[in-house]
């Protein structure tokens, strides 16, 4: 799909692929199984022919939660959605596949969202239709990196273990224990990215963090906090770009947020809106926003994976490490 017209040269044919998963059902086992009415929990391996000699294919590995809506013995609509990782064969290079402005690293991120039909066609055997949509993109780690946004019409079959699904009892009370507590997270993380295509160094990107939130539910975190943050690309763009080199301004950054955490047990889905509030430098737009993967490796201890964005831009990946208090 050309979403900017930068790639309506690449977007010309039409890929064709196909997919593996692996799915297991949640039974109850953990408390959060209940409260989303027991997803599934898949590995998806996806390959993709672009039938275009300038993209090549792609090989990706994605972990997925799939939430049914609509249920019966016979018939179950779901919706999916994951994240993993991608292979592309032939990425962009300067020297030998200039043309390819979609994808210029051979690993890449991925997301991936559909909505499937699935109806029996046997005790075991289910027919699956559906739709779906593809993203692949490194954020912004090398340029260019417009991504590719990949919608799919698919036809499959699934193999059911156990139909129509039978979960344990839920227990007499499942309430969770910090439920209406505060807490602090100290966080710190790294990321690199690229300035341009030409530039091909690697400039190193540095923030902290501290938020304070509270569970306010079962599945829900809110956050408000301060964050801080130093891209050493700015200053050599600033660089390049200004009449001298005296008394420039700083390109240090630091930014009000205010955020939610949709909790699945350890692992935590994570939104984040942040305005700045010191931007000396006027690089992007004063608000951001952040999406990202969130694990407690510890009740304590937790690591997190985040793509900063501005106005849509992926600005760069964030690999983070904190502490919850």
């Amino acid at each position: 799909m050309a979403h900017t017209p930068a790639i309506n040269h690449l977007a010309v044919s039409h890929p064709t692929g196909l997919e593996l998963n692996l799915q297991r059902q949640t039974n109850g086992s953990e408390p959060w199984h209940a409260w989303y009415r027991y997803p599934k929990i898949g590995l998806a391996l996806v390959y993709y022919d672009y039938h275009n000699p300038v993209l090549g294919q792609s090989y990706a590995s994605t972990i997925y939660l799939n939430k049914r809506f609509l249920y019966s013995p016979r018939h179950e609509l779901n919706f999916r959605l994951g994240t993993g990782l991608a292979y592309f064969t032939n990425p962009f290079s300067l020297e030998t596949n200039h043309k390819n402005t979609i994808v210029s690293s051979r690993l890449n991120a991925t997301l991936q969202m559909r909505l499937e039909y699935d109806v029996a066609v046997a005790e075991h055997l289910g027919l699956l239709v559906g739709l779906g949509l593809n993203h692949y993109s490194n954020g912004a780690t090398t340029k260019p990196n417009f991504g590719i946004n990949l919608p799919t019409v698919f036809l499959g079959l699934n193999y059911h273990q156990q139909r129509p699904f039978v979960p344990l009892a839920p227990p007499a009370d499942d309430t969770p224990a910090d439920l209406g507590r505060n807490f602090l997270n100290l966080s710190t993380s790294l990321g690199f990215k690229q300035r341009s295509a030409i530039d091909r160094h690697k400039y190193l990107v540095h923030s902290v963090s501290v938020l304070g939130g509270r569970r306010m539910g079962r599945k829900s975190n809110l956050l408000v906090g301060l964050e801080g943050f130093y891209d050493r690309s700015l200053l050599s763009q600033l660089r390049d770009t200004a009449r001298t080199t005296e008394n420039l301004p700083d390109v240090k950054k630091a930014g009000a947020i205010i955020g939610h955490e949709l909790l699945f047990g350890r692992l935590a889905v994570v939104t984040h809106l942040g305005i700045y509030f010191y931007n000396p430098y006027k690089s992007n737009a004063f608000y951001y926003e952040r999406i990202g993967l969130k694990y407690h490796v510890t009740d304590r201890l937790f690591g997190a994976v985040d793509l900063k964005v501005h106005r849509g831009s992926a600005d760069v990946i964030e690999w983070k490490v904190g502490v919850k208090l």
